[in-house]
């Protein structure tokens, strides 16, 4: 039971302000990212980097971009590095190598890259979804399905 039965301090909330008709769509971050560079990211690759290459694509994704053709040259180029990380243990030790936001990052882009399928490329996706879900749990696919900053 309420200590203070008394108070009124409710009354005073405007509950208009809550109506569907008032609501407004974040905004979302306009803060211009043009996602990750693709010079440096090749550069990392033909060096052999991969982890770094994807720790880099990563962590300079535009989730927050409006601009429909900056998410998708982010995907390819994600893709890119994906598929350049050929083995299991590869990818086993790049997930573990991620922390746990860039883990749902990449599963953002997994499933990103589950939507438009093409030879070979969904079976290599599963295998990133399977490391990545060893690490992320349940909680990063949740995470990832309801956030409304997509990939």
């Amino acid at each position: 039971m309420a200590k203070n039965t008394s108070s009124s301090a409710f009354r005073k909330i405007d509950v208009d302000q809550y109506c569907e008709e008032n609501f407004k769509e974040d905004d979302g971050d306009q803060s211009g990212n043009t996602g990750p560079d693709e010079s440096e990211i090749i550069n990392l690759l033909n060096q052999g980097k991969n982890i770094e290459a994807l720790k880099v694509v990563l962590s300079n994704a535009p989730l927050g971009s409006r601009n429909q053709q900056v998410k998708d040259n982010a995907l390819n180029l994600t893709l890119k590095v994906l598929l350049s990380i050929k083995s299991s243990s590869q990818i086993e030790e790049a997930v573990a190598a991620l922390d746990i936001e860039l883990v749902d990052v990449l599963m953002k882009y997994v499933y990103r890259g589950f939507e438009v399928p093409s030879e070979g490329k969904s079976a290599h996706l599963l295998l990133w979804h399977e490391k990545a879900y060893s690490v992320g749990g349940v909680g990063s696919i949740v995470r990832v399905l309801t956030d409304s900053k997509r990939a």
